[in-house]
């Protein structure tokens, strides 16, 4: 195991000391903290990998590190199948290993319910509802509340900031959380005024998981507790801002633990002070691989190298396409140089991993230079000792509740599907509107402007129907941002080379643990071409995940020459619900009796 806790001494954060909490691994008492999420205190205490998959008995740990890719799922209190990643840990939890698919025990249930019961005592209509509290959300709320509606957030996280601004556990009791953060004044007078805005009501810990005309439906509670009783929502506007995930490429060993995205490798630095390795090898394409570099570093992992699969032409010339979007970034990009040459971390253009080794974990991975169409150039070939591999292509919007909505989906500036929106950010769905990386992947300073403007029209949308006024220079931030998103797309384009990295046993679907050599079998055999048939028919993005890791690359592999892949993004379930807690759902709670409660707990 390689993992471990970044020491308190001399953490630029100046973290204090948590309170220590009593869990149990397998039986044996373990040390933990508050506010370590189970996976911190897995990682923390020497373990990696905590569950084997149900097809071949792989071993599996943390992988994208945001609840997408269900690797990390663990028993906890007897109830199976809850991701590592997501629940913090509370005093007594009792943490299990999990070996393939498992039942939960009655016990694990009936606990959680005595414990959680509670009455509905009415509903009430929001103007506003935001899905989401990263940049966009956040904006979106503040611009809906100032425009004068009562706005309801809901968001799945324990605290406000998405990804983007993840934020260390209170009881980690940071004196510096701002060393962390780009930009943390700016983000602290947004959180702050958002959780004391007079008309906006801030929900954590709920996840919405599923959406029928303007009413969600939502749980509320610890990620994938049992009890987590479903309530509706009713809105006169919604928001979606629920950001996305790494795009990660398969190549043979990316399914070995110790292979994590970059947005995993730097969540569990940011906001567990946890380090994937000592020694660490950063992989993909976009600016992102840097702040990710960054944080692993600011844990006291030492990286190795950042490759970077496009040429350094690609780069500069994808830059000056725009020469009025580069300039924007120049502040940026010299500090992060600094930052590499500081710690001595080669960067390498035109360079990518291909293939991880290693018997139960990785001990090495093999790098090669990439040619114009990122295809290995024959005799590049280097292997380098590393005990962690992070690596990122770009993002995968969660469309998935846009889509439930009934939302047009079109293809964003870096090829991936995207929500069509109108000039008020707008969905082809009256009332729901749609903002930050739904509509394309463009960063954050695009996701508040958009996050701005699709908060402000969708107050005035409630409120009277009528046209937003005043927003002229929120369109003015909107283009700016998108011309900022398409030179972001030339100057990193994921190149169909990529296809070359994997052989016919290399998996594509994590979950099912179905190869691409399967995959290309059954469409040559049975003449699929579209991802839904496929996983109907080999069960590629049936699993766990239903698709979010896999869909994209399974849509690439049977796509034609030039055609534009359509990957199967329908997912009427949004996140993961107990069958249990449907049954049992006999009455609806409304966002208000949810709050009572959680104030009384």
């Amino acid at each position: 195991m390689s993992a471990y806790l970044r020491p308190q001494s001399g953490d630029p954060a100046e973290v204090g000391t948590p309170t220590a909490v009593d869990v149990t691994v397998d039986g044996q008492p373990v040390a933990a903290q508050a506010g370590q999420t189970v996976a911190a205190v897995l990682m923390a205490n020497g373990r990696d990998t905590w569950r084997t998959t149900r097809v071949h008995d792989r071993p599996r740990g943390i992988f994208c590190g945001i609840g997408a890719c269900q690797d990390c799922l663990v028993t906890v209190n007897g109830l199976p199948d809850v991701r590592a990643c997501q629940r913090s840990i509370t005093p007594g939890d009792a943490i299990t290993t999990q070996s393939g698919a498992v039942l939960p025990t009655t016990s694990s249930f009936a606990a959680a319910e005595d414990a959680g019961a509670v009455v509905g005592r009415g509903r009430r209509v929001f103007q506003v509802v935001v899905v989401g509290a990263g940049p966009a959300g956040v904006a979106a709320a503040l611009a809906a509340g100032d425009a004068g509606a009562e706005v309801l957030v809901v968001d799945n996280g324990r605290g406000v900031g998405g990804q983007y601004n993840r934020q260390l556990p209170v009881e980690f009791a940071a004196r510096r959380p701002d060393r962390l953060q780009h930009e943390w004044k700016v983000f602290a007078e947004q959180r702050d005024r958002l959780v004391s805005h007079p008309r906006i009501t801030y929900l954590p810990d709920t996840s919405v998981w599923a959406i029928e005309g303007l009413r969600l439906w939502a749980q509320t509670g610890p990620a994938d507790a049992s009890a987590r009783q479903p309530f509706p929502i009713d809105a006169q506007s919604v928001v979606l801002a629920a950001g996305a995930y790494d795009r990660v490429l398969p190549f043979p060993g990316w399914d070995l633990p110790g292979v994590y995205t970059a947005g995993a490798a730097q969540a569990l630095a940011k906001g567990q002070r946890i380090a994937v390795g000592h020694r660490v090898l950063v992989a993909g394409t976009g600016p992102f691989l840097l702040p990710v570099a960054e944080s692993l570093v600011g844990v006291g992992a030492r990286v190795v190298a950042l490759l970077e699969a496009n040429t350094l032409t690609t780069v500069r010339k994808g830059w000056s396409s725009d020469p009025l979007v580069a300039p924007s970034k120049l502040r940026e990009a010299v500090g992060y140089g600094a930052l590499l040459a500081r710690h001595r971390i080669p960067l390498r253009h035109g360079w990518t991993v291909i293939a991880a080794h290693g018997t139960d974990r990785v001990e090495a991975a093999t790098i090669a230079r990439l040619d114009s169409d990122w295809r290995p150039i024959r005799g590049s070939e280097r292997r380098v000792d590393v005990d962690a591999v992070c690596v990122g292509f770009g993002f995968t919007a969660n469309l998935e509740l846009a889509v439930s909505a009934g939302c047009t989906i079109t293809t964003g500036p870096d090829g991936g599907p995207a929500v069509a929106v109108d000039a008020d950010q707008q969905t082809s769905t009256a009332g729901v509107f749609a903002a930050g990386e739904l509509t394309g992947i463009g960063g954050a300073a695009l996701s508040t402007a958009e996050g701005t403007l699709a908060g402000t029209t969708a107050a005035h949308h409630a409120l009277a129907g009528s046209e937003a006024a005043g927003v002229a220079g929120v369109r003015g931030a909107v283009e700016r941002g998108r011309r900022f998103a398409a030179a972001l797309a030339r100057a990193y384009p994921v190149r169909d080379g990529w296809k070359s990295w994997s052989t016919a046993d290399t998996l594509v679907c994590r979950c099912e643990e179905v190869t691409r050599g399967q995959i290309e079998a059954a469409a040559q055999e049975r003449g699929l071409d579209d991802g839904r048939a496929m996983k109907l028919t080999s069960r590629a993005g049936l699993g766990m995940c239903q698709g979010r890791v896999c869909s994209r690359t399974v849509a690439a592999l049977l796509a034609a020459p030039g055609d534009v892949p359509e990957p199967s993004m329908k997912r009427p379930i949004a996140v993961p619900v107990r069958l249990r807690d449907l049954a049992d759902a006999e009455v609806a709670e409304s966002p208000e009796t949810v709050l009572d409660t959680m104030e009384e707990r």
